[in-house]
C-alpha cells in the first residue's frame, strides 16, 4: 500500500492512499482530511488521524492477503486401521465359469478371480488368486433380423485366500485381448460382434450351389444364372431366419474389472492366514 501526505494550506493535511487491486478491493483512493487547528483541537485531530491510518493499513493487510486455497482431496482421511481402494481402480480378472447368452438368465452367479496383486504404497492390497463373485444382470440374445448379444453383469463380492468377505460395486470395464466381444457403454454391457461376414457366405454358399444344380439340369448358363438367382434367394432366406451368433465367454476369458465406488479394507485383515 503507498501513501502519501501534504500540507494544502497552513491548517489542513491532505493523505491519500491507493489500495492494490484483488477480489476483494478495486483500485481506489481514499483521502483522509485533518484540519489542524490551535490548543487542544490538534489532539483530539491526530488522534482521529491515528485511527484513520490504522484502519487504512488494516484494509491493506486484509485485501493482500492471498484466497483460500481450495481443499484438496487427502487419502489421509480413512479410519485408522482401514485402507481405502479409490473409484476407478481398475482389477484384472479371469472368469472361473463358462458364461453364454443362449442359457445365462438375469440373476444367475458369476465367477471370477483375480490375476495380479493390486498394491498401494509398497503393499499388496489385493493378492492374485482372490476369488470375486457376481450377478448377471440382463441378457439380450442375438436377433434373427437383426441385434446383437449383450451381457451386463456386476461384480458384488470380494473373497481373500483368508477368508476375509467385502462387498464391493465393481462393473466390466474392457474385454482385454477378445476379437469377438467388447464393451458398448458406461454400465460395462458387452456386446457380440455382428455376423455380416457370415451371412454373405452363406449367401454365396447357396448361390454357388444353385448355379451348379441349374447348370447340370439345363446343359446351359442359362440353367446356371437361374439356379444361382434361386440359391441367393434361399441363402438369404437362411440368414434372416437364423439367429446372430450368441455371446459365449469360455472359462479362463480375461475381464478388466473396475470399482464404481471405494473399496475400504481392514488393513489388520489383509494378512493371508
Amino acid at each position: 500500500m503507498n501513501i502519501s501526505c501534504g500540507l494544502l494550506d497552513d491548517y489542513h493535511l491532505a493523505c491519500r492512499t491507493a489500495l492494490p487491486d484483488n477480489d476483494t478491493f478495486s483500485p481506489q483512493l481514499v483521502l483522509i482530511w485533518l484540519r489542524i487547528d490551535r490548543g487542544g483541537t490538534v489532539i483530539m485531530r491526530w488522534k482521529s488521524a491515528c485511527l484513520a491510518f490504522a484502519l487504512l493499513f488494516a484494509m491493506a493487510a486484509f485485501s493482500q492477503q492471498p484466497p483460500d486455497a481450495e481443499p484438496k482431496p487427502s487419502n489421509d482421511n480413512a479410519p485408522k486401521g482401514m485402507i481405502t481402494l479409490p473409484v476407478g481402480t481398475q482389477i484384472p480378472l479371469k472368469l472361473s465359469q463358462a458364461i453364454t447368452t443362449k442359457n445365462a438368465k438375469p440373476g444367475d452367479p458369476v465367477y471370477a478371480e483375480t490375476v495380479f496383486p493390486i498394491t498401494q504404497n509398497d503393499r499388496v492390497i489385493i493378492p492374485a488368486g482372490t476369488f470375486v463373485q457376481g450377478r448377471i444382470g440382463e441378457v439380450k440374445r442375438p436377433g434373427r433380423v437383426k441385434g446383437r448379444a449383450e451381457l451386463l453383469m456386476n461384480f458384488t463380492t470380494l473373497v481373500y485366500p483368508s477368508g476375509y468377505t467385502v462387498m464391493m460395486p465393481a462393473g466390466v470395464e474392457n474385454m482385454p485381448g477378445s476379437e469377438q466381444q467388447s464393451v458398448k457403454d458406461k454400465e460395462g454391457t458387452v456386446q457380440q460382434a455382428g455376423s455380416k461376414a457370415k451371412d454373405a457366405q452363406t449367401i454365396a454358399t447357396a448361390a454357388g450351389t444353385g448355379a451348379t444344380i441349374g447348370a447340370i439340369a439345363d446343359h446351359s448358363a442359362k440353367g446356371a444364372g437361374l439356379g444361382a438367382l434361386g440359391g441367393g434367394v434361399v441363402g438369404t432366406a437362411i440368414a434372416l431366419l437364423s439367429r446372430g451368433p450368441e455371446l459365449t465367454l469360455p472359462v479362463g476369458t480375461s475381464v478388466q474389472m473396475v470399482l464404481d465406488r471405494p473399496l475400504v479394507l481392514q488393513e489388520s485383515k489383509l494378512a493371508s492366514k
